[in-house]
Protein backbone atom coordinates (compact mmCIF):
# COMPACT_ATOMS: atom_id res chain seq x y z
CA UNK A 1 0.00 0.00 0.00
CA UNK A 2 1.56 3.28 -1.09
CA UNK A 3 1.68 6.16 1.37
CA UNK A 4 2.52 9.81 1.08
CA UNK A 5 4.61 11.85 3.47
CA UNK A 6 2.54 13.40 6.25
CA UNK A 7 2.76 17.15 6.44
CA UNK A 8 2.95 18.07 10.11
CA UNK A 9 1.67 21.30 11.57
CA UNK A 10 -1.60 23.09 11.88
CA UNK A 11 -4.71 21.00 11.22
CA UNK A 12 -8.41 21.23 12.00
CA UNK A 13 -7.95 19.25 15.24
CA UNK A 14 -5.20 21.38 16.84
CA UNK A 15 -6.03 24.70 15.15
CA UNK A 16 -7.73 25.89 18.33
CA UNK A 17 -7.98 24.30 21.76
CA UNK A 18 -10.73 23.78 24.33
CA UNK A 19 -14.24 22.41 24.31
CA UNK A 20 -15.74 25.80 23.48
CA UNK A 21 -13.66 26.02 20.33
CA UNK A 22 -15.54 22.91 19.15
CA UNK A 23 -18.98 23.95 20.37
CA UNK A 24 -18.70 27.34 18.59
CA UNK A 25 -16.73 26.18 15.56
CA UNK A 26 -17.66 27.14 12.01
CA UNK A 27 -15.25 24.58 10.53
CA UNK A 28 -17.25 22.06 8.49
CA UNK A 29 -14.82 19.30 9.46
CA UNK A 30 -15.34 19.78 13.18
CA UNK A 31 -19.09 20.04 12.69
CA UNK A 32 -18.99 16.77 10.75
CA UNK A 33 -17.09 15.10 13.59
CA UNK A 34 -19.60 16.41 16.16
CA UNK A 35 -22.44 15.04 14.02
CA UNK A 36 -20.59 11.73 13.76
CA UNK A 37 -20.18 11.20 17.50
CA UNK A 38 -23.72 12.40 18.27
CA UNK A 39 -25.28 10.13 15.66
CA UNK A 40 -23.18 7.17 16.82
CA UNK A 41 -24.42 7.76 20.38
CA UNK A 42 -28.03 7.56 19.22
CA UNK A 43 -27.10 4.54 17.12
CA UNK A 44 -25.98 2.88 20.34
CA UNK A 45 -29.28 3.73 22.05
CA UNK A 46 -31.38 2.56 19.08
CA UNK A 47 -29.26 -0.58 18.83
CA UNK A 48 -29.86 -1.42 22.49
CA UNK A 49 -33.61 -1.27 21.87
CA UNK A 50 -33.19 -3.53 18.85
CA UNK A 51 -31.32 -6.09 20.95
CA UNK A 52 -34.05 -5.93 23.61
CA UNK A 53 -36.72 -6.57 20.97
CA UNK A 54 -34.82 -9.53 19.53
CA UNK A 55 -34.14 -10.92 23.00
CA UNK A 56 -37.83 -10.76 23.83
CA UNK A 57 -38.57 -12.68 20.62
CA UNK A 58 -36.04 -15.41 21.41
CA UNK A 59 -38.90 -17.75 22.39
CA UNK A 60 -42.72 -17.76 22.35
CA UNK A 61 -44.44 -16.14 25.29
CA UNK A 62 -43.43 -13.00 27.13
CA UNK A 63 -39.85 -13.30 28.37
CA UNK A 64 -39.00 -10.21 30.41
CA UNK A 65 -41.11 -7.32 29.02
CA UNK A 66 -44.79 -6.58 29.16
CA UNK A 67 -46.57 -6.08 25.86
CA UNK A 68 -46.72 -2.33 26.49
CA UNK A 69 -42.98 -2.16 27.15
CA UNK A 70 -42.33 -4.22 24.04
CA UNK A 71 -44.39 -1.74 21.98
CA UNK A 72 -42.34 1.10 23.40
CA UNK A 73 -39.05 -0.70 22.72
CA UNK A 74 -39.73 -1.25 19.00
CA UNK A 75 -41.13 2.30 18.69
CA UNK A 76 -37.96 3.80 20.14
CA UNK A 77 -35.80 1.51 18.04
CA UNK A 78 -37.54 2.54 14.82
CA UNK A 79 -37.89 6.26 15.57
CA UNK A 80 -34.31 6.67 16.79
CA UNK A 81 -32.79 4.70 13.93
CA UNK A 82 -34.79 6.46 11.21
CA UNK A 83 -34.88 10.08 12.34
CA UNK A 84 -31.76 10.36 14.51
CA UNK A 85 -29.40 7.92 12.79
CA UNK A 86 -30.01 6.69 9.24
CA UNK A 87 -31.33 9.92 7.69
CA UNK A 88 -28.51 12.23 8.90
CA UNK A 89 -25.78 9.55 9.12
CA UNK A 90 -23.86 9.94 5.84
CA UNK A 91 -24.83 13.47 4.70
CA UNK A 92 -24.41 15.23 8.04
CA UNK A 93 -21.33 13.35 9.27
CA UNK A 94 -19.24 12.17 6.31
CA UNK A 95 -20.77 14.62 3.82
CA UNK A 96 -20.12 17.62 6.03
CA UNK A 97 -16.49 16.61 6.40
CA UNK A 98 -15.53 15.74 2.83
CA UNK A 99 -17.93 17.53 0.44
CA UNK A 100 -16.29 20.99 0.64
CA UNK A 101 -12.85 19.41 0.11
CA UNK A 102 -14.13 17.29 -2.77
CA UNK A 103 -15.22 20.44 -4.60
CA UNK A 104 -12.05 22.34 -3.64
CA UNK A 105 -13.72 24.77 -1.21
CA UNK A 106 -12.49 26.05 2.13
CA UNK A 107 -15.86 25.47 3.80
CA UNK A 108 -19.55 25.16 3.04
CA UNK A 109 -21.38 28.17 1.65
CA UNK A 110 -23.08 29.05 4.97
CA UNK A 111 -20.87 27.98 7.90
CA UNK A 112 -23.17 29.48 10.56
CA UNK A 113 -26.18 27.67 9.12
CA UNK A 114 -24.09 24.53 9.23
CA UNK A 115 -23.44 24.91 12.95
CA UNK A 116 -27.08 25.86 13.51
CA UNK A 117 -28.20 22.69 11.74
CA UNK A 118 -26.21 20.60 14.24
CA UNK A 119 -27.80 22.32 17.23
CA UNK A 120 -31.26 22.05 15.69
CA UNK A 121 -30.64 18.32 15.20
CA UNK A 122 -29.49 17.90 18.80
CA UNK A 123 -32.43 19.91 20.13
CA UNK A 124 -34.95 17.76 18.26
CA UNK A 125 -33.19 14.54 19.22
CA UNK A 126 -33.09 15.47 22.90
CA UNK A 127 -36.76 16.53 22.88
CA UNK A 128 -37.72 13.16 21.44
CA UNK A 129 -35.36 11.25 23.75
CA UNK A 130 -36.74 13.05 26.82
CA UNK A 131 -39.85 10.85 26.57
CA UNK A 132 -37.71 7.98 27.86
CA UNK A 133 -38.06 9.69 31.25
CA UNK A 134 -41.78 10.43 30.84
CA UNK A 135 -44.51 7.99 29.81
CA UNK A 136 -42.59 6.60 26.84
CA UNK A 137 -44.16 6.29 23.40
CA UNK A 138 -45.66 3.29 21.60
CA UNK A 139 -46.97 4.55 18.26
CA UNK A 140 -44.42 2.85 16.00
CA UNK A 141 -42.01 5.02 14.01
CA UNK A 142 -44.74 5.82 11.46
CA UNK A 143 -46.98 7.51 14.09
CA UNK A 144 -50.11 6.10 12.40
CA UNK A 145 -53.39 7.73 13.34
CA UNK A 146 -55.77 7.49 15.07
CA UNK A 147 -53.74 5.53 17.64
CA UNK A 148 -51.00 8.15 17.84
CA UNK A 149 -53.69 10.71 18.73
CA UNK A 150 -55.41 8.62 21.37
CA UNK A 151 -52.47 6.89 23.09
CA UNK A 152 -51.73 7.95 26.67
CA UNK A 153 -47.98 7.92 26.08
CA UNK A 154 -45.82 10.98 25.37
CA UNK A 155 -46.34 10.90 21.60
CA UNK A 156 -46.55 14.69 21.21
CA UNK A 157 -42.95 15.13 22.44
CA UNK A 158 -41.58 12.62 19.95
CA UNK A 159 -43.60 14.27 17.17
CA UNK A 160 -42.19 17.64 18.18
CA UNK A 161 -38.67 16.22 18.21
CA UNK A 162 -39.04 14.82 14.69
CA UNK A 163 -40.58 18.14 13.57
CA UNK A 164 -37.55 20.06 14.87
CA UNK A 165 -35.02 17.65 13.34
CA UNK A 166 -36.61 18.20 9.93
CA UNK A 167 -35.29 21.77 9.91
CA UNK A 168 -31.77 20.43 10.35
CA UNK A 169 -32.16 18.35 7.19
CA UNK A 170 -33.44 21.35 5.25
CA UNK A 171 -30.55 23.57 6.37
CA UNK A 172 -27.96 20.92 5.51
CA UNK A 173 -29.51 20.25 2.10
CA UNK A 174 -29.65 23.93 1.17
CA UNK A 175 -26.05 24.41 2.30
CA UNK A 176 -24.79 21.55 0.16
CA UNK A 177 -26.65 22.70 -2.94
CA UNK A 178 -25.26 26.24 -2.74
CA UNK A 179 -21.77 24.92 -1.98
CA UNK A 180 -21.77 22.71 -5.07
CA UNK A 181 -23.09 25.51 -7.27
CA UNK A 182 -20.94 28.37 -6.05
CA UNK A 183 -17.73 27.10 -4.46
CA UNK A 184 -16.32 24.56 -6.91
CA UNK A 185 -12.62 24.86 -7.68
CA UNK A 186 -11.55 26.25 -11.08
CA UNK A 187 -11.78 23.51 -13.67
CA UNK A 188 -14.16 21.34 -11.62
CA UNK A 189 -17.01 21.27 -14.12
CA UNK A 190 -20.23 19.35 -13.57
CA UNK A 191 -18.96 16.39 -15.58
CA UNK A 192 -15.91 16.14 -13.32
CA UNK A 193 -17.72 16.13 -9.98
CA UNK A 194 -17.07 13.08 -7.79
CA UNK A 195 -20.07 10.75 -7.71
CA UNK A 196 -20.37 11.15 -3.95
CA UNK A 197 -20.99 14.85 -4.55
CA UNK A 198 -23.66 13.99 -7.13
CA UNK A 199 -25.32 11.70 -4.59
CA UNK A 200 -25.32 14.35 -1.86
CA UNK A 201 -26.60 16.95 -4.32
CA UNK A 202 -29.58 14.78 -5.32
CA UNK A 203 -30.20 13.90 -1.67
CA UNK A 204 -30.23 17.59 -0.76
CA UNK A 205 -32.91 18.29 -3.36
CA UNK A 206 -35.09 15.56 -1.85
CA UNK A 207 -34.51 16.92 1.65
CA UNK A 208 -35.60 20.42 0.67
CA UNK A 209 -38.69 19.33 -1.26
CA UNK A 210 -39.97 16.45 0.87
CA UNK A 211 -39.11 17.33 4.46
CA UNK A 212 -41.58 20.26 4.73
CA UNK A 213 -44.41 17.82 3.94
CA UNK A 214 -43.48 15.68 6.94
CA UNK A 215 -43.00 18.76 9.11
CA UNK A 216 -46.50 20.13 8.45
CA UNK A 217 -48.01 16.64 8.83
CA UNK A 218 -46.42 16.14 12.25
CA UNK A 219 -47.39 19.66 13.26
CA UNK A 220 -51.03 18.99 12.32
CA UNK A 221 -50.88 15.76 14.30
CA UNK A 222 -49.59 17.65 17.35
CA UNK A 223 -52.42 20.19 17.00
CA UNK A 224 -55.00 17.43 16.72
CA UNK A 225 -53.61 15.62 19.74
CA UNK A 226 -53.35 18.71 21.96
CA UNK A 227 -56.31 20.82 20.77
CA UNK A 228 -58.75 18.15 19.57
CA UNK A 229 -58.93 19.52 16.01
CA UNK A 230 -60.39 16.96 13.58
CA UNK A 231 -57.82 16.38 10.84
CA UNK A 232 -56.86 12.70 10.89
CA UNK A 233 -59.02 11.18 13.65
CA UNK A 234 -62.30 9.81 12.19
CA UNK A 235 -64.01 10.31 15.55
CA UNK A 236 -63.41 14.04 15.10
CA UNK A 237 -64.38 14.06 11.42
CA UNK A 238 -60.81 13.50 10.17
CA UNK A 239 -59.36 11.00 7.72
CA UNK A 240 -56.56 8.64 8.84
CA UNK A 241 -55.78 7.70 5.22
CA UNK A 242 -54.96 11.37 4.57
CA UNK A 243 -52.22 11.03 7.18
CA UNK A 244 -50.84 8.01 5.33
CA UNK A 245 -50.74 9.97 2.06
CA UNK A 246 -48.88 12.86 3.70
CA UNK A 247 -46.54 10.65 5.69
CA UNK A 248 -45.51 8.38 2.82
CA UNK A 249 -45.18 11.27 0.37
CA UNK A 250 -42.22 12.23 2.57
CA UNK A 251 -41.15 8.86 3.87
CA UNK A 252 -40.64 7.15 0.55
CA UNK A 253 -38.31 9.91 -0.69
CA UNK A 254 -36.74 9.60 2.77
CA UNK A 255 -35.75 6.07 1.77
CA UNK A 256 -33.49 7.66 -0.82
CA UNK A 257 -32.30 10.36 1.59
CA UNK A 258 -30.89 7.35 3.43
CA UNK A 259 -29.73 5.24 0.48
CA UNK A 260 -28.44 7.68 -2.17
CA UNK A 261 -25.52 8.91 -0.02
CA UNK A 262 -24.54 5.28 0.61
CA UNK A 263 -24.61 4.69 -3.15
CA UNK A 264 -22.32 7.70 -3.52
CA UNK A 265 -19.86 6.16 -1.07
CA UNK A 266 -19.91 2.89 -3.02
CA UNK A 267 -19.18 4.81 -6.23
CA UNK A 268 -16.09 6.35 -4.60
CA UNK A 269 -14.69 3.21 -3.00
CA UNK A 270 -15.07 0.76 -5.90
CA UNK A 271 -12.79 2.57 -8.42
CA UNK A 272 -10.05 3.05 -5.83
CA UNK A 273 -9.97 -0.58 -4.73
CA UNK A 274 -10.49 -1.94 -8.25
CA UNK A 275 -7.77 0.23 -9.81
CA UNK A 276 -10.16 1.09 -12.64
CA UNK A 277 -12.08 4.20 -13.64
CA UNK A 278 -15.76 4.02 -12.76
CA UNK A 279 -17.74 2.30 -15.50
CA UNK A 280 -20.52 4.55 -16.79
CA UNK A 281 -19.86 7.78 -14.88
CA UNK A 282 -22.58 9.77 -16.66
CA UNK A 283 -25.04 6.87 -16.37
CA UNK A 284 -24.54 6.69 -12.61
CA UNK A 285 -24.98 10.46 -12.23
CA UNK A 286 -28.15 10.38 -14.34
CA UNK A 287 -29.47 7.34 -12.47
CA UNK A 288 -28.99 9.20 -9.19
CA UNK A 289 -31.43 11.86 -10.31
CA UNK A 290 -33.71 9.26 -11.88
CA UNK A 291 -34.08 7.60 -8.48
CA UNK A 292 -34.68 10.97 -6.81
CA UNK A 293 -37.41 11.82 -9.34
CA UNK A 294 -39.23 8.49 -9.15
CA UNK A 295 -39.13 8.56 -5.34
CA UNK A 296 -41.75 11.34 -5.31
CA UNK A 297 -44.40 9.46 -7.30
CA UNK A 298 -44.49 5.99 -5.74
CA UNK A 299 -45.69 6.63 -2.17
CA UNK A 300 -49.00 4.84 -2.77
CA UNK A 301 -47.35 1.41 -2.81
CA UNK A 302 -47.31 1.66 0.99
CA UNK A 303 -51.11 1.83 0.90
CA UNK A 304 -52.24 -1.08 -1.26
CA UNK A 305 -54.46 -2.36 1.56
CA UNK A 306 -55.64 1.08 2.77
CA UNK A 307 -58.79 1.08 0.64
CA UNK A 308 -57.50 3.19 -2.23
CA UNK A 309 -58.95 2.33 -5.64
CA UNK A 310 -57.81 -0.64 -7.67
CA UNK A 311 -56.76 1.74 -10.45
CA UNK A 312 -54.54 3.70 -8.04
CA UNK A 313 -52.99 0.44 -6.90
CA UNK A 314 -52.15 -0.53 -10.49
CA UNK A 315 -50.64 2.89 -11.22
CA UNK A 316 -48.48 2.94 -8.09
CA UNK A 317 -47.42 -0.66 -8.69
CA UNK A 318 -46.22 0.19 -12.21
CA UNK A 319 -44.48 3.38 -11.12
CA UNK A 320 -42.72 1.55 -8.29
CA UNK A 321 -41.23 -0.95 -10.70
CA UNK A 322 -39.62 1.94 -12.59
CA UNK A 323 -37.30 2.40 -9.58
CA UNK A 324 -35.56 -0.80 -10.66
CA UNK A 325 -34.31 0.85 -13.87
CA UNK A 326 -32.00 3.57 -12.48
CA UNK A 327 -31.10 1.32 -9.55
CA UNK A 328 -30.14 -1.46 -11.96
CA UNK A 329 -28.02 1.00 -13.94
CA UNK A 330 -26.01 1.72 -10.81
CA UNK A 331 -25.58 -1.93 -9.86
CA UNK A 332 -24.44 -2.93 -13.36
CA UNK A 333 -22.07 0.06 -13.48
CA UNK A 334 -20.49 -1.02 -10.20
CA UNK A 335 -20.19 -4.60 -11.43
CA UNK A 336 -18.70 -3.32 -14.69
CA UNK A 337 -16.07 -1.45 -12.68
CA UNK A 338 -15.24 -4.58 -10.69
CA UNK A 339 -15.00 -6.70 -13.84
CA UNK A 340 -11.32 -7.44 -14.64
CA UNK A 341 -10.25 -4.93 -12.02
CA UNK A 342 -7.29 -5.38 -9.73
CA UNK A 343 -9.56 -6.09 -6.78
CA UNK A 344 -8.46 -5.56 -3.20
CA UNK A 345 -10.06 -6.88 -0.04
CA UNK A 346 -9.37 -4.10 2.44
CA UNK A 347 -12.08 -3.36 5.01
CA UNK A 348 -13.84 -0.61 2.98
CA UNK A 349 -14.14 -2.99 0.05
CA UNK A 350 -15.51 -5.83 2.20
CA UNK A 351 -18.35 -3.53 3.23
CA UNK A 352 -18.88 -2.70 -0.45
CA UNK A 353 -19.17 -6.39 -1.35
CA UNK A 354 -21.65 -6.81 1.50
CA UNK A 355 -23.59 -3.79 0.29
CA UNK A 356 -23.87 -5.16 -3.24
CA UNK A 357 -25.28 -8.46 -1.98
CA UNK A 358 -27.58 -7.02 0.67
CA UNK A 359 -28.89 -4.13 -1.41
CA UNK A 360 -29.58 -6.40 -4.40
CA UNK A 361 -31.64 -8.72 -2.18
CA UNK A 362 -33.45 -5.72 -0.71
CA UNK A 363 -34.19 -4.31 -4.18
CA UNK A 364 -35.46 -7.60 -5.58
CA UNK A 365 -37.75 -8.21 -2.61
CA UNK A 366 -39.03 -4.68 -3.13
CA UNK A 367 -40.33 -5.86 -6.49
CA UNK A 368 -42.35 -8.50 -4.62
CA UNK A 369 -43.94 -5.81 -2.50
CA UNK A 370 -44.58 -3.63 -5.56
CA UNK A 371 -46.77 -6.41 -6.97
CA UNK A 372 -50.27 -5.81 -5.59
CA UNK A 373 -51.33 -9.45 -5.30
CA UNK A 374 -48.19 -10.42 -3.41
CA UNK A 375 -48.25 -7.30 -1.26
CA UNK A 376 -51.75 -8.08 -0.01
CA UNK A 377 -50.39 -11.31 1.44
CA UNK A 378 -47.09 -9.86 2.70
CA UNK A 379 -48.29 -6.52 4.11
CA UNK A 380 -47.66 -6.14 7.85
CA UNK A 381 -45.60 -9.32 8.01
CA UNK A 382 -41.96 -9.87 8.81
CA UNK A 383 -41.25 -9.96 5.07
CA UNK A 384 -41.68 -6.16 5.09
CA UNK A 385 -39.40 -5.89 8.13
CA UNK A 386 -36.70 -7.91 6.36
CA UNK A 387 -37.02 -5.92 3.11
CA UNK A 388 -36.89 -2.63 5.01
CA UNK A 389 -33.76 -3.61 6.91
CA UNK A 390 -32.00 -5.01 3.83
CA UNK A 391 -32.46 -1.70 2.04
CA UNK A 392 -32.30 0.83 4.87
CA UNK A 393 -30.04 -0.70 7.47
CA UNK A 394 -28.03 -3.11 5.34
CA UNK A 395 -27.66 -0.74 2.41
CA UNK A 396 -27.15 2.52 4.27
CA UNK A 397 -25.24 1.16 7.24
CA UNK A 398 -22.85 -0.95 5.16
CA UNK A 399 -22.31 2.04 2.88
CA UNK A 400 -21.57 4.18 5.93
CA UNK A 401 -19.12 1.61 7.30
CA UNK A 402 -17.33 1.54 3.94
CA UNK A 403 -17.10 5.33 3.98
CA UNK A 404 -16.05 5.50 7.63
CA UNK A 405 -13.13 3.12 7.06
CA UNK A 406 -12.26 4.72 3.70
CA UNK A 407 -12.08 8.29 5.04
CA UNK A 408 -10.90 7.45 8.59
CA UNK A 409 -7.25 8.11 7.65
CA UNK A 410 -8.29 11.53 6.34
CA UNK A 411 -10.38 12.29 9.45
CA UNK A 412 -7.63 11.38 11.90
CA UNK A 413 -4.28 10.99 10.13
CA UNK A 414 -4.10 7.51 11.68
CA UNK A 415 -4.48 4.04 10.19
CA UNK A 416 -6.51 1.34 11.89
CA UNK A 417 -5.37 -2.29 12.10
CA UNK A 418 -6.45 -3.84 8.81
CA UNK A 419 -6.71 -7.45 10.00
CA UNK A 420 -9.05 -6.49 12.86
CA UNK A 421 -11.15 -4.32 10.55
CA UNK A 422 -11.42 -7.23 8.11
CA UNK A 423 -12.69 -9.62 10.77
CA UNK A 424 -15.19 -7.04 12.00
CA UNK A 425 -16.53 -6.51 8.47
CA UNK A 426 -16.99 -10.26 7.98
CA UNK A 427 -18.76 -10.65 11.35
CA UNK A 428 -21.14 -7.74 10.63
CA UNK A 429 -21.97 -8.98 7.13
CA UNK A 430 -22.63 -12.53 8.33
CA UNK A 431 -24.55 -11.38 11.40
CA UNK A 432 -26.76 -9.07 9.37
CA UNK A 433 -27.83 -11.82 6.97
CA UNK A 434 -28.33 -14.34 9.75
CA UNK A 435 -30.54 -11.80 11.55
CA UNK A 436 -32.75 -10.63 8.74
CA UNK A 437 -32.86 -13.27 6.01
CA UNK A 438 -34.96 -15.66 8.19
CA UNK A 439 -37.49 -12.85 8.51
CA UNK A 440 -38.30 -13.13 4.80
CA UNK A 441 -39.33 -16.73 5.45
CA UNK A 442 -41.23 -15.79 8.61
CA UNK A 443 -43.17 -13.16 6.69
CA UNK A 444 -43.96 -15.49 3.82
CA UNK A 445 -45.27 -17.99 6.38
CA UNK A 446 -47.55 -15.32 7.81
CA UNK A 447 -45.86 -14.05 10.98
CA UNK A 448 -47.15 -10.50 11.58
CA UNK A 449 -44.71 -7.72 12.45
CA UNK A 450 -44.81 -5.71 15.67
CA UNK A 451 -46.28 -8.59 17.70
CA UNK A 452 -44.75 -9.23 21.11
CA UNK A 453 -45.54 -12.96 20.91
CA UNK A 454 -45.80 -15.58 18.17
CA UNK A 455 -46.93 -19.14 17.49
CA UNK A 456 -44.56 -22.04 18.30
CA UNK A 457 -43.99 -22.91 14.62
CA UNK A 458 -42.08 -19.63 14.21
CA UNK A 459 -39.66 -20.30 17.09
CA UNK A 460 -36.66 -21.76 15.21
CA UNK A 461 -36.36 -18.91 12.73
CA UNK A 462 -36.85 -16.31 15.48
CA UNK A 463 -34.09 -17.90 17.55
CA UNK A 464 -31.80 -17.80 14.52
CA UNK A 465 -32.64 -14.14 13.95
CA UNK A 466 -31.90 -13.25 17.57
CA UNK A 467 -28.55 -15.08 17.53
CA UNK A 468 -27.64 -13.14 14.36
CA UNK A 469 -28.25 -9.86 16.21
CA UNK A 470 -25.59 -10.87 18.73
CA UNK A 471 -23.09 -11.28 15.91
CA UNK A 472 -23.93 -7.76 14.68
CA UNK A 473 -23.28 -6.47 18.21
CA UNK A 474 -19.97 -8.32 18.33
CA UNK A 475 -18.91 -6.91 14.97
CA UNK A 476 -19.62 -3.31 15.98
CA UNK A 477 -17.81 -3.77 19.29
CA UNK A 478 -14.75 -4.93 17.36
CA UNK A 479 -15.04 -1.90 15.03
CA UNK A 480 -15.31 0.47 18.00
CA UNK A 481 -12.28 -1.08 19.68
CA UNK A 482 -10.23 -1.02 16.47
CA UNK A 483 -10.97 2.60 15.58
CA UNK A 484 -10.50 3.79 19.16
CA UNK A 485 -7.15 2.00 19.30
CA UNK A 486 -6.18 3.66 16.02
CA UNK A 487 -7.05 7.07 17.45
CA UNK A 488 -4.91 6.44 20.50
CA UNK A 489 -1.91 4.65 19.01
CA UNK A 490 -2.44 3.99 15.30
CA UNK A 491 0.39 4.41 12.81
CA UNK A 492 0.42 7.56 10.70
CA UNK A 493 -1.65 7.03 7.61
CA UNK A 494 -0.04 9.42 5.17
CA UNK A 495 -1.91 11.92 3.05
CA UNK A 496 -3.25 9.40 0.53
CA UNK A 497 -2.90 5.81 1.77
CA UNK A 498 -5.35 4.39 -0.78
CA UNK A 499 -3.93 6.12 -3.85
CA UNK A 500 -7.28 7.86 -4.40
CA UNK A 501 -7.77 10.67 -6.91
CA UNK A 502 -10.42 13.03 -5.54
CA UNK A 503 -9.37 16.39 -4.14
CA UNK A 504 -9.74 15.60 -0.43
CA UNK A 505 -6.86 13.13 -0.74
CA UNK A 506 -4.55 15.86 -2.06
CA UNK A 507 -4.54 17.60 1.34
CA UNK A 508 -2.51 16.67 4.44
CA UNK A 509 -4.04 14.20 6.89
CA UNK A 510 -5.66 15.48 9.05
CA UNK A 511 -6.56 18.43 6.78
CA UNK A 512 -5.53 21.97 7.69
CA UNK A 513 -8.11 24.41 9.02
CA UNK A 514 -8.77 25.86 5.55
CA UNK A 515 -8.50 22.46 3.81
CA UNK A 516 -5.81 23.22 1.23
CA UNK A 517 -2.29 24.58 1.54
CA UNK A 518 -2.67 25.84 -2.05
CA UNK A 519 -5.86 26.64 -3.92
CA UNK A 520 -6.69 23.63 -6.10
CA UNK A 521 -7.09 23.87 -9.86
CA UNK A 522 -8.61 20.83 -11.56
CA UNK A 523 -7.45 19.76 -15.01
CA UNK A 524 -8.85 16.21 -15.15
CA UNK A 525 -11.82 14.32 -13.70
CA UNK A 526 -11.30 12.17 -10.58
CA UNK A 527 -11.76 8.87 -12.41
CA UNK A 528 -9.60 9.48 -15.49
CA UNK A 529 -6.29 8.16 -14.18
CA UNK A 530 -5.83 4.70 -12.73
CA UNK A 531 -3.13 2.14 -11.97
CA UNK A 532 0.34 3.46 -11.23
CA UNK A 533 -0.72 7.07 -11.68
CA UNK A 534 -3.33 6.57 -8.98
CA UNK A 535 -0.76 5.00 -6.69
CA UNK A 536 1.45 8.04 -7.23
CA UNK A 537 -1.40 10.39 -6.30
CA UNK A 538 -1.57 12.03 -9.73
CA UNK A 539 -4.95 13.46 -10.71
CA UNK A 540 -4.36 16.73 -12.45
CA UNK A 541 -5.07 18.74 -9.29
CA UNK A 542 -2.50 21.30 -8.21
Amino acid sequence: MATSTVQHGDNYINHSQGIMSWLKTLDHKRIGIMYLFSILFFFLVGGIFALLVRLELLAPGMQFMSQDKYNQAFTYHGAIMVFMVIIPLIPAAIGNFVLPMMVGAKDVAFPRWNLASYYVYMTGALVAASTLFMNGVDTGWTFYTPYSIRTNTSAAWVLMGAFIMGFSSILTGLNFIVTVHKLRAPGLSWDRLPLFVWALYATSIIQILATPVLAITLFLLILERTLGIGIFDPKLGGDPVLFQHFFWFYSHPAVYIMVLPAMGVISEVIPVFSRKPIFGYKAIAAATFGIALVSFIVWGHHMFVSGQSAFANYVFSLLTMFVAIPTGVKVFSWLGTLYKGSLRFDAPMLYVYGFLIVFTIGGLTGMFLATVSLDVHLTDTYFVVAHFHYVMVGGTLLGFMAGLHYWFPKFTGKMYKESTATWAALIINIGFNVTFFPQFILGALGMPRRYADYLPQFETLNRLSTVGSWFILLGFLVVAYNLWSALKSGVKAGNNPWGALTLEWQTPSPPPHENFTNDPVVTEGPYEYVGEKALMGVNGAV
